[in-house]
């Protein structure tokens, strides 16, 4: 089965899992997802991502971080440019997320940064994901 925006499925499979409690989920592996999942390590949303080459493909583990109540980290997650409806920022007009409790993921001219990055750096560029 081959799926239209795979980054989509892979914020759709991190927020069912967290939701059910999962330690661990598995996807295809791309470098965009591996760039994602950099991203969340670096935020604290995640607390590792592991890419397993397999015989027929390469496998993404990420391994999800929960708090002491055993609530997820990740709260919620929302792709925000859609292949058929591309959403860019300006470096003026980088989105917050949450009040600044979450992040927006950002690609850029210099690959993938957050938003908080992107204001730094004064770029601007396609609006990946908002997750909190």
């Amino acid at each position: 089965m081959s799926v239209t925006d795979p980054i989509a499925d892979m914020l759709a499979r991190t927020r069912n899992a967290a939701l059910i409690k999962r330690r661990d989920v598995t996807m295809p592996s791309s470098k965009i997802k591996v760039e994602i999942a950099k991203i969340l390590k670096e935020e604290g949303f995640i607390k590792t991502y592991k890419v397993a080459e397999d015989a027929k493909r390469a496998l993404l583990t990420v391994t999800l971080k929960y708090t002491d109540a055993n609530q997820g980290v990740i709260s919620g997650t929302k792709r925000v440019s859609k292949p058929g409806c591309r959403i860019y920022c300006t470096k003026d007009s980088v989105p917050q997320v949450q009040d600044g409790l979450g992040v927006a993921i950002v690609s850029t001219s210099k690959g993938l940064a957050t938003g908080k990055k992107c204001e730094d750096l004064g770029l601007g560029g396609e609006v990946i994901c908002y997750v909190w």
